[in-house]
């Protein structure tokens, strides 16, 4: 059997690069301190929300219109016993035309049912996608757990 990524689908009216130009305004859909340029291929950043989580990513694709990969170098997610389960996984953000809409695929590769962040993380980044990112690219603001 073969071990599926975390995977979530949504589709906007908004162009790809609109769709683009959102995922890369990091701080305007992920809550949490982040550190760093999130917008340009190569450059790393850190993300870290209270205790819980902290994270080094690498920006390892930058296609604009089309993908964006973060390879992450360095975890820490202290509610699990293995706090460095996210590290060498990658988060894509896939931007596809789809007739006269944008289809935004995000896959948190490595992010599987067998580990255990997969639930909560999973939920996670269902609401960040679903819900802020979502908002962020329809609306013009995004929705950050504890932000305003």
């Amino acid at each position: 059997m073969k071990t599926k990524n975390f995977t979530t689908t949504i589709t906007v009216s908004q162009s790809p690069k609109a769709v683009f130009d959102a995922i890369n305004n990091v701080r305007g859909w992920w809550s949490g301190e982040i550190l760093g340029r999130t917008d340009k291929l190569g450059e790393e950043f850190t993300y870290r929300y209270e205790d819980l989580h902290r994270t080094t990513q690498k920006i390892t694709e930058f296609i604009p219109g089309k993908k964006v990969v973060w390879h992450v170098l360095k975890s820490r997610i202290s509610f699990v016993k293995d706090m460095a389960e996210w590290n060498g996984t990658e988060i894509v953000f896939e931007i596809t035309k789809k007739s006269k809409k944008t289809q935004l695929r995000f896959t948190h590769t490595g992010l599987v049912r067998s580990i255990e962040c997969y639930g909560d993380c999973s939920g996670a980044w269902s609401y960040i996608i679903k819900n802020s990112l979502r908002s962020l690219i329809t609306k013009g603001k995004g929705q950050p757990i504890g932000k305003e």
